[in-house]
């Protein structure tokens, strides 16, 4: 067992280099899995989701050389889609091998997406989309198969707006015959990038960034070179960061455009910025007050950024509402905020942050990656010291995320229980 220990301490300050996206990282190393020619990729972030999508695709023949955030990948050696169903039920994203292998070798077989624990995500529009494609679904206990003979084109529109399902089609219909149009697709970053990799690749798309995206099917595709974008999840984490400590943080190598939503409900809340053409710096100037928050797709609020958030409303000035209409029921952190003194109210979707609170360290648990962060946020600023378990949940999405918070000048250590592993 290992657990996180956060002290209180003095409010962060300095600048921040943020790594590569996780969301974007995972669907464009998939996405290799479409050509036989080599591909590089750079700013790929060191994390654990990466790493374990990495073995897998080593397990089935892809061959990748590392150096440093710069992936050389060669694919031509892939001999098999039957991808590990116990690695690939670990983390959420594994649904984009039957994007990206399925026409290559007719069948795919996977384990059920896994990853995060904050309630149901079906991955039904996976199945539409792929279904309207030509694909053939088999359901078992442990995993699924997906087989196509041939995916031909046609037109699909997504009954809800879904980033997953929408690289997951887009992947698929790259080597399908004909034109695909997908309707009421997600218009996220992490899809806008996928889309750029698979130009460079010699895919045919058009619309990427907005609702409605066209893809023309293409025989064969190419190597290239490629950079992820930056964790706009990550950024957004550090500028809250500054607000929960009363601190002064630059946040570098980022795309300003993509944290719009963000920042406005920040200063909505009363936290100061200062931004550049790949930079924001934010820096808290007065008190919080409470603000009413909720949550959408892209280019609206994050569903991932409410949690980080929540732990800065903890102590604003007044109550906070937050609603998530996106994931409904991804409130586990609040009971764990409560148990350091939040009281924070849950009602079905909506959750009432009182305000005013001083919070006492205490051990928590972290159920998924952003909850993870929220706790850390509030160790930051509570009484004491605060004890965080499940801190694996926390390394899927953040890169070196004690040292990082250290080099802002936090107190933060990992400690594990050697008795326990010595047993």
């Amino acid at each position: 067992m290992h657990w996180m220990e956060v002290r209180t301490g003095a409010a962060l300050r300095g600048s921040i280099c943020v790594p590569g996206s996780k969301n974007s990282a995972l669907a464009l190393l998939s996405a290799c899995c479409l050509t036989e020619s080599p591909i590089t990729l750079s700013n790929v972030p060191d994390i654990s989701d990466v790493r374990l999508l990495c073995e897998i695709e080593e397990e089935i023949g892809l061959h990748i050389e590392e150096r440093g955030s710069t992936f050389l990948l060669d694919p031509k050696g892939i001999f098999c889609s039957d991808i590990n169903l116990e690695k690939s039920a670990s983390y959420r994203a594994s649904y984009y091998f039957v994007g990206a292998l399925l026409a290559r070798f007719k069948k795919v077989t996977v384990g059920y997406p896994g990853g995060d624990d904050f309630g149901s995500r079906p991955i039904d529009q996976h199945i539409k989309g792929l279904e309207a494609l030509g694909a053939r679904f088999t359901f078992n206990r442990n995993g699924y198969t997906v087989e196509a003979e041939k995916l031909r084109g046609t037109t699909i529109y997504f009954d809800v707006i879904t980033s997953g399902a929408t690289i997951n089609v887009m992947l698929a219909a790259i080597l399908a015959d004909g034109r695909t149009v997908l309707g009421n697709a997600a218009r996220d970053p992490e899809v806008v990038d996928t889309a750029i990799l698979l130009q460079k690749m010699g895919a045919k798309i058009r619309g990427a960034g907005t609702n409605v995206i066209t893809i023309d099917g293409v025989e064969k595709l190419k190597g290239c070179t490629h950079s992820v974008i930056p964790d706009r999840l990550v950024a957004a984490s550090f500028l809250i960061a500054a607000g929960v400590t009363g601190g002064d943080i630059t946040v570098e190598n980022i795309i300003p455009e993509h944290l719009l939503s963000c920042t406005a409900k920040l200063e909505e809340a009363g936290l100061g910025f200062e931004v550049g053409a790949d930079y924001i710096r934010a820096f808290k100037y007065g008190e919080f007050k409470g603000i009413n928050v909720k949550t959408a797709m892209y280019p609206g609020f994050p569903s991932d950024l409410q949690q980080p958030l929540t732990a800065m409303l903890v102590g604003a000035r007044g109550h906070s509402t937050i609603t998530d209409t996106v994931y409904p029921w991804r409130y586990n952190h609040c009971p764990q905020l409560n148990k350091m003194g939040a009281d924070i109210i849950i009602r079905d979707n909506q959750f009432v942050v009182p305000g005013n609170r001083k919070l006492s360290g205490t051990w928590v648990h972290a159920s998924d990656v952003r909850a993870g962060i929220c706790l850390i946020l509030a160790g930051l600023c509570a009484q004491g010291t605060t004890y965080i378990t499940g801190v694996e949940h926390i390394e899927r999405g953040y890169e070196n995320v004690a040292e990082a918070f250290i080099s802002l000048g936090a107190d933060i250590s990992i400690c594990s229980d050697t008795s326990e592993m010595e047993a």
